[in-house]
């Protein structure tokens, strides 16, 4: 008969903490601020088919840092809790802290229970008609919830990136602005400059018509933006 070494909870959670964390710290982060036309995302992502930032819903949206397939499978999850509530209820009731509070509870629970826990940190944010309306939650791989406002980054380098993006965030950013501040942050980080065909850029724009608010920037309007300094 064999038995299992005793490890004191304390010590199994900080083990558990420490591995997830140094998974995440391999991975290119991720910034997102709010600016006039909404909530503009960019990250460092040489991949031109593998996502980092991505549509949920109407309004929503999500980022990813760590492994690719577990932020992955928790942004499928998403679309699905999305959907399902959509079309259960209405989509005016798909609400970005309700799918937060989903992937919080799932992120926790994986912690606990699970011999390794997912290596991601995750943003989910809502562009609202008016920027007091706008939402953004940051979650950790422990189920760990952090409602933010104006900018956050996320990665393995989120508390220097929040404090540049603190030192120059203003309100009410034209997008053009906040692409050439969300840049030089994550060039801050990284010892140099990112060339625009490296980064990956999205925006929730409240001005967009229809109801879907989520588009991509592709990498000449992306360049114009920098380039315009």
């Amino acid at each position: 008969m064999s038995f299992q070494p005793y490890v004191p909870p304390e010590q199994l959670m900080k083990d558990r903490s420490d591995y997830a964390r140094k998974g995440i710290s391999r991975g290119k982060s991720v910034v997102a601020l709010e600016c006039d036309q909404g909530v503009l995302f960019l990250a460092e992502n040489p991949s031109a088919t593998l996502h980092k930032i991505s549509e949920i819903y109407d309004r929503i949206s999500f980022a990813g840092v760590g492994k690719y397939s577990e932020f992955e499978d928790l942004r499928i999850a998403g679309v699905r809790l999305a959907d399902t509530r959509g079309y259960s209820y209405g989509r005016e009731d798909v609400k970005a802290k309700i799918i937060a509070n989903a992937y919080s509870q799932a992120l926790s629970g994986i912690f606990t229970q699970q011999m390794k826990p997912y290596e991601v940190e995750i943003l989910v944010a809502e562009v609202g008609e008016s920027p007091s309306e706008t939402e953004m939650y940051h979650l950790l791989f422990d189920g760990s919830v952090n409602d933010v406002q104006g900018f956050v980054g996320i990665g393995g380098h989120a508390e220097e990136l929040t404090e540049r993006l603190g030192e120059a965030y203003r309100e009410g950013w034209e997008l053009a602005d906040a692409v050439r501040a969300a840049g030089a942050a994550l060039a801050s980080v990284q010892e140099g400059p990112v060339e625009s065909e490296q980064m990956e850029a999205a925006v929730l724009d409240r001005t967009k018509r229809g109801r879907r608010k989520f588009r991509r920037l592709d990498d000449a309007e992306v360049a114009s933006f920098l380039e315009g300094a």
